[in-house]
């Protein structure tokens, strides 16, 4: 039998946070910085010397608020923000192509046509992360206490589709954001209680592979590229147990990384090529996923 946890005779943190607001006389020795409570302090939380507090923090805010919905594996998908749904993108290679037609030498909007181009010829990927979001959230029951949820940078594109299929589902779906210098706001399919905010890139790599299943990654630029790589990497050195590693679209994927040259060239072995797989469709994506998921589940209640 457990022995019951002693009471605490002492207030909380928040009681006496409360009570120095509450409590407070104005005199020149209460209003002086000195005089804060220091976690309530936000000009000394962030003094430089605090970095390793912060640090802390970020990893631990998460990951409680995780325990507490019984969060328990992910599918991360990582994708560009720049790859909106089709029509959205072809509305604007229609814009951009009217725009260009009114002033056919002027070649940096030519450019941009050409770009717009290639963006409609990728936002079939808009619809196939939606779907696999969809499909992903339909692995297992969630009512029945089975968390498996799609998880995603937060921001738009790519990370909108998985986000939205999850949601179209009705399942719980997580957004990992981070601060830039420009205006970023979390896409609005994300389960508002499983939306979050970071201000480091190495504490939200770590939330992102905590608890993951697999990595999708679909084209994207040098974001999906260093999360795909990290993760890779730590397949590679042993840091992580192997997990499914999806690149979604082979010929965008051999284009971008000549992998079989790195081979060549000595600097990675012919083994690691099996770290990762290409897969084209939501679907085919879908049953490697549910597949490893069952084994690893199989395993634990083993």
């Amino acid at each position: 039998m457990n022995p019951r946890p002693p009471k605490n005779i002492y207030p909380t943190s928040k009681q006496d946070a409360a009570a120095a607001e509450r409590e407070v006389v104005v005199t020149p020795q209460t209003v002086s910085p000195s005089y804060r409570l220091s976690y309530t302090d936000t000009d000394f939380l962030m003094k430089e010397e605090l970095r390793p507090v912060r640090l802390q923090l970020e990893l631990l805010k998460p990951e409680l608020l995780l325990q507490e919905h019984g969060i328990e594996g992910t599918v991360v998908v990582f994708g560009g923000s720049r790859i909106p749904e089709p029509k959205a993108a072809a509305e604007k290679l229609a814009l951009l192509k009217e725009a260009a037609a009114l002033d056919p030498g002027d070649s940096e909007l030519q450019r941009h046509v050409a770009v717009a181009e290639r963006v409609v010829a990728k936002s079939h990927y808009y619809d196939e992360a939606r779907r696999l979001g969809a499909l992903v959230s339909e692995i297992c029951d969630h009512r029945s206490g089975c968390n498996l949820i799609v998880i995603t940078g937060g921001g738009p594109g790519i990370m909108e589709a998985a986000n939205r299929g999850a949601y179209d589902m009705g399942a719980k779906t997580m957004g990992l954001n981070i601060v830039l210098p420009h205006e970023q706001a979390p896409n609005t399919y994300i389960s508002p209680e499983l939306c979050f905010q970071f201000h480091y890139f190495s504490i939200r790599k770590m939330h992102f592979l905590m608890r993951a299943q697999a990595l999708v990654a679909f084209p994207g630029g040098f974001g999906t590229l260093d999360e795909l790589f990290e993760t890779l990497t730590l397949i590679q050195t042993k840091k992580i147990e192997p997990l499914p590693v999806l690149l979604f679209g082979r010929e965008f994927w051999q284009k971008v990384i000549n992998f079989d040259f790195l081979v060549e060239e000595g600097v990675i072995s012919p083994e690691d090529l099996s770290i990762f797989q290409f897969v084209e469709t939501a679907e085919e994506a879908a049953t490697i996923i549910e597949t490893f998921f069952a084994r690893e589940k199989s395993g634990r209640q083993d």
